[in-house]
């Protein structure tokens, strides 16, 4: 069952004195602030190490399950530092878990790491594929990965050298591009112990909001017919084609009487070889979302029924497999404070003239020109409960089921789009790695505070608690199959 609140949250210590952020930051402990700063420290005296693994991960490009390369780079960097490594964890050959320290807190670190398929693009300001409909990073998941491994490492050395209790655990998380890796780790378990989670994300600001997201719900929808000379024996086919094409005309009258918040999407992935060929095969790819995730499992179940009538309708038959399955994006004002006071400690991003140069060349292309101006890649966005993203992410799962923060930060030129092609050319150059550092030294600084901070993790899961509520089981959207490792083939 799943139960929304939408009551006003007023986040307590134990104590019951109100959690504010900025105002626990400034009361932190010398020896803590300075632990912050000298793991801060130690990231920037890395820096250039950390912008070669980001780098490779960008030329390799490699989309969802088929990650190897990225995957093994980010363990070697880990198990370097002295992780322990769990390969190929939950039924996924590019994932793991590496895992540092012991006795709790337990904090779980996010790392993305999969490309885009079919949006390759150089470094340069101006469209230019490297390999023409070859992948590339368009939503900056190379930038994403060694972020991450780069704040664990840094607080594994911050365990080391203060004796601290408490385990780091840096997920290694496939395929969040449409294969929902984080999904078979939450429904095998592995976060069941985790005391919070953090992850980060690129983007063309930075901003610790309390975000929400869309939950969403896909499937490859195949038709099936017979094959016959489309001009010789035209009654003897059967079009798979117009079982995809009235399914989608189906689906598209559907959206006048959907919620207004609801978004459906789709491509027709086959649609045959030849038009002299009634084609025996056709398939079309959709995505259901909406901001609540009961709401779109109602939703799939109408698309699929379209998906059925159209099939009855022209005389084929029709079979479907779910692909992914994700939740909404639980907020967690407790946690997102912490992070929002630790940006802002580290600050935004700021470009040299040769990157304004750049900067303003990418903005030129944009389509109306940019939604932000130059020079907010150095403001830091007003900490709030932000309203419904457009997008989804399996980071959704893993915040129902323990308290979860994130960030973004300015890896693009600002007013940039993800899933562009200006997003992978920005990701491939220093404004990229910039915005990297920022959130890695924002993460590992916010780590450390909460190593130390039992009053905040127990603010945490009161907050999750009060937001999910009482008579929630976690179920995965996607059912019990397997993770669809071939789903980019």
């Amino acid at each position: 069952m799943f139960i929304h609140t939408h009551r006003p949250i007023m986040i307590r210590h134990l104590s019951g004195r109100p959690l504010l952020g900025a105002a626990l930051f400034a009361l932190l402990p010398i020896a803590t602030v300075a632990a912050q700063d000298a793991q801060v420290a130690a990231i920037d005296a890395r820096r250039d190490h950390y912008a070669g693994v980001a780098q490779q991960i960008w030329e390799w490009a490699e989309v969802g399950y088929q990650e190897e390369k990225s995957s093994a780079l980010l363990k070697g960097e880990l198990e370097a530092a002295g992780f322990s490594i769990e390969s190929g964890v939950a039924g996924m050959p590019t994932a793991f878990v590496a895992t540092y320290g012991s006795g709790g807190p337990i904090i779980g670190l996010l790392a993305e790491y999969d490309a885009l398929p079919g949006i390759s693009q150089d470094a340069v300001p101006e469209r230019s594929p490297i390999i023409e409909g070859g992948a590339g990073h368009a939503c900056g998941h190379h930038l994403f990965g060694t972020g991450s491994v780069a704040a664990a490492i840094a607080v594994k050395d911050w365990l080391d050298a203060s004796g601290h209790e408490g385990t780091i655990r840096l997920y290694g998380t496939p395929a969040e591009e449409g294969g929902a890796g984080k999904v078979y780790m939450v429904r095998d378990g592995l976060f069941d112990d985790v005391d919070v989670a953090l992850h980060w994300h690129p983007g063309s600001q930075n901003s610790a909001q309390a975000g929400r997201s869309l939950a969403n719900k896909s499937a490859k929808f195949r038709f099936s017919g017979y094959s016959a000379h489309a001009a010789g024996a035209p009654e003897r086919g059967r079009s798979a084609l117009d079982g995809v094409e009235a399914m989608n005309h189906m689906v598209n009258l559907m959206r006048e009487h959907v919620p207004q918040e609801t978004r459906i999407h789709y491509v027709i992935t086959h649609g045959g070889f030849a038009p002299n060929v009634v084609p025996d095969f056709a398939e079309v790819y959709y995505y259901v979302r909406h901001p609540y995730a009961p709401t779109v499992l109602e939703l799939f179940e109408r698309v699929a029924r379209a998906a059925e009538g159209a099939a009855m309708g022209t005389g084929t038959e029709m079979e479907y497999e779910v692909i992914h399955g994700l939740y909404d994006l639980v907020p967690n004002v407790a946690l997102g404070q912490v992070m929002d006071a630790n940006l802002r400690k580290v600050g935004g991003v700021e470009y040299t003239e040769a990157e304004r140069v750049f900067a303003r060349q990418i903005q030129a292309t944009f389509e109306g020109g940019p939604s932000r101006p130059l020079g907010s890649e150095g403001e830091i966005v007003d900490f709030g409960v932000e309203g419904v993203g457009g997008g989804s992410t399996d980071v959704g799962d893993i915040s129902w089921v323990v308290p979860t923060a994130g960030l973004s930060t300015a890896t693009w030129v600002p007013g940039t789009s993800a899933h562009s092609w200006q997003a992978v050319a920005a990701g491939g150059t220093d404004i990229g790695t910039k915005g990297m550092m920022v959130a890695a030294k924002t993460l590992a600084r916010t780590m450390i505070e909460l190593f130390q901070s039992p009053d905040v993790i127990a603010a945490a899961w009161e907050e999750l608690a009060e937001r999910r509520g009482a008579d929630f089981e976690y179920t995965a959207l996607l059912g019990d199959r397997p993770p669809p490792l071939d789903y980019r083939r």
